[in-house]
């Protein structure tokens, strides 16, 4: 059964019987490890070592999302957090004249964008607009920044004085610091009382690491403003509607195989008002439909779909879209967990058929429907999606049963090519986890999506939890995964554990397929959960000890197990040996004890007598360490040539993982 299997223990306590107290250990404990160097191997999932993305933590508006801009749209309400309105992150600041600020929803930009500002002027003089942004509005000197609006004029002069004109009405808009000098600014002229969309590149004269945009109204008259946009000219491979540059590289240095989006309990969301509709995130950002975030915040859905597999494709990973399973989260409405609701079944036809049309836009040629969409967007040519998520952490319910079997069939009808991930609920053992694994095992699903947070020990403990999974059922994917260290913190301890973890998974290859740590960002000052893999703020990124681990695996994925045997007594050690696709011989190490140790490796069938190696090597004395904000990383990766043959000594620092890269030779 699919249930965790913890290592053999009783040679290990026996052999522990008779060692002494730990202080008296040798400093180096000789193990050897044999390889077959020669055989063909075992060959495992090339997809393996991916990333997830959940827009938690403010990980895509004021995160990876490049918009400087927050509520653009003035679409932010009290269902996303109690404080907030229409006006949050806006300020009305007069300069010398008198007016109002006032939301409106009389004449949209479009049904699926309701609300936008009227900012009128009663007495002549300036009156200002201000945002600051999220947590103010970071600028370099010298760089671009292009600013677009929607505006429209609603009438010019007195508003019932008698005295309106069909006279334009100007509208400055400036980047400032806080202390009002000003950086850049623009002129514009509204004319019309039809929406306009008004456009340009202001370029600061000075660095401001807290700036904001001012929207200034010279003239009495009253003006409709909405979507107000601020993005950096220099975006994650310079896309229009982008990401954030220097996040988005950080994510591509991993070189994840793919990338889960949105979410998470983000895509059942809080109800089923709150299903993440992915139709709804394509198109222009205008008429995108936004909604609250279940993390109490807001989405724009700015970063939508096509920008979702866009970056996929930039950075060569493959899509990993997540849909509803037709319940909403069991955690919706307040209630505990007791809140799963089920989209009646009288609208699961039409539900079903939106997960269609996702497949088809993600794959359909441009002449279809839905693939003329994606288009219309800049993409003709299909993006070849290979897997779909169906549902999250969902308790495996009557409802949710019956829901996902209709999905699923539909899919395997209509899209055999397409690879179901289902799931097994929020845990990696228990009632869901069995029941979900028991209706894998009847719809005969493809693959089934594990989560687990737990401790360093837990990950240790259960090396061997994927050895004996059944070879015949479903495919795993370990879609949610982190070791919870003490108060949450991202230790050395907890980076290694996750090492050990993976080449666990490497050496289950065959059955683990794909895997992914969680969550992937999280922003300084707002962050929900911990640990996450990469912290940031407005200027910097700062990086974990687990992301240096998830990077060493990305940038020496495998894709062949070789036969291998460790002799001696295994505690805290683990590794995997494997030949990546160019025939490299890729030795992983993972030493968590105190003390270093000595180890030999045999490799047979290796025939050269010597041979360069490159070995990396991220260790530290100490394994509570973390990396601090703006401080050089608690411990590198330290890389060198080394000299390896058949047979040679290598030693294993204290708290380590060792990689040892062999080049193939023909």
């Amino acid at each position: 059964m699919h249930t965790p299997l913890c290592r053999p223990l009783h040679l290990a306590f026996l052999f522990l019987l008779t060692l002494p107290a730990a202080a008296e250990l040798p400093a180096i404990s000789t193990l050897t490890l044999t390889v077959d160097a020669n055989a063909p191997g075992k060959p495992i999932s090339t997809d393996l070592v991916g990333v997830f993305f959940e827009d938690i933590n403010y990980s895509a508006d004021g995160g990876l999302y490049a918009e400087l801009i927050q509520n653009r749209s003035f679409e932010y309400s009290p269902l996303a957090r109690r404080e907030w309105t229409n006006f949050t992150a806006w300020e009305l600041a007069p300069r010398g004249g008198r007016g109002e600020l006032d939301v409106d929803g009389a004449f949209p930009l479009h049904p699926n964008n309701p609300h936008y500002a009227v900012l009128s002027v009663r007495d002549a003089g300036e009156v200002a607009l201000i945002n600051d942004g999220f947590d103010g509005i970071t600028l370099r000197a010298g760089e671009n920044y292009r600013l677009s609006f929607f505006a429209r004029r609603l009438y010019a002069g007195g508003r019932w004085d008698g005295q309106k004109s069909a006279s334009p009405l100007p509208l400055l808009a400036r980047l400032e610091t806080r202390d009002g000098t000003i950086l850049a600014e623009q002129t514009f002229s509204i004319n019309g009382d039809i929406w306009v969309k008004l456009s340009a590149t202001l370029t600061p004269t000075a660095d401001a690491p807290a700036a904001r945009l001012v929207l200034i109204a010279r003239e009495r008259g009253g003006l409709a403003l909405d979507e107000v946009s601020l993005f950096p000219a220099k975006t994650f491979r310079d896309r229009p509607n982008g990401l954030r540059a220097d996040l988005a590289q950080t994510i591509a240095d991993l070189r994840p195989r793919f990338i889960r989006f949105p979410g998470g309990c983000l895509v059942h969301g809080d109800g089923i008002p709150n299903f993440y509709r992915w139709q709804d995130t394509i198109g222009p950002v205008e008429q995108r439909r936004q909604q609250p975030n279940l993390w109490g915040y807001h989405q724009t859905v700015g970063l939508g779909y096509f920008e979702y597999f866009q970056f996929c494709e930039d950075i060569g990973a493959h899509p990993l879209p997540v849909v509803p399973a037709g319940v909403s989260c069991q955690n919706s409405g307040h209630t505990g967990g007791t809140g799963q609701q089920c989209l009646p079944l009288a609208e699961m036809d039409a539900y079903i058929q939106d997960v269609l049309d996702l497949i088809e836009w993600a794959n359909g040629p441009a002449t279809s429907t839905w693939g003329a969409k994606r288009a219309a967007a800049g993409h003709p040519a299909p993006f070849g999606l290979k897997y779909l998520g169906v549902g999250n952490e969902d308790n495996i319910t009557p409802g949710f049963r019956e829901r996902f079997e209709l999905i699923q069939r539909a899919v395997q009808t209509r899209h055999p090519g397409i690879v179901v991930i289902g799931t097994v609920g929020p845990a990696p053992d228990g009632e869901d986890f069995e029941r979900g694994w028991r209706l894998a095992d009847e719809l005969r699903v493809p693959m089934i999506d594990e989560h687990y947070y737990k401790t360093p020990s837990w990950f240790w403990d259960n090396l061997a939890r994927y050895d004996a999974y059944d070879r015949s059922r479903a495919k795993v994917y370990a879609g949610e995964y982190a070791a919870h260290d003490d108060k949450r913190r991202s230790t050395l301890r907890a980076a290694l554990a996750e090492a050990a973890h993976l080449t666990a998974l490497e050496r289950n290859g065959d059955v683990v397929t794909l895997a992914s740590y969680a969550p992937l960002l999280a922003k300084r000052g707002h962050t929900q959960w911990s640990p996450d893999l990469i912290y940031f703020d407005n200027s910097n990124v700062y990086p974990t000890l687990s992301y240096e681990v998830q990077r060493l695996f990305g940038n020496n994925a495998v894709a062949t197990i070789l036969p291998s045997t460790l002799h001696g007594i295994p505690l805290d050690l683990a590794f995997s040996t494997a030949r990546d696709t160019t025939g490299d011989l890729i030795l992983k190490l993972v030493n968590g004890a105190s003390t270093p140790r000595s180890l030999r490796i045999e490799l047979a069938g290796f025939t050269r007598t010597s041979a360069p190696a490159t070995l990396a090597v991220l260790a530290h004395p100490d394994a509570n360490i973390v990396n601090e904000d703006g401080r050089p990383p608690a411990a590198t990766t330290r890389t060198e040539t080394i000299a390896v043959s058949p047979a040679f000594e290598h030693d294993l620092p204290a708290h380590s993982l060792s990689i040892i890269r062999i080049p193939h030779t023909p």
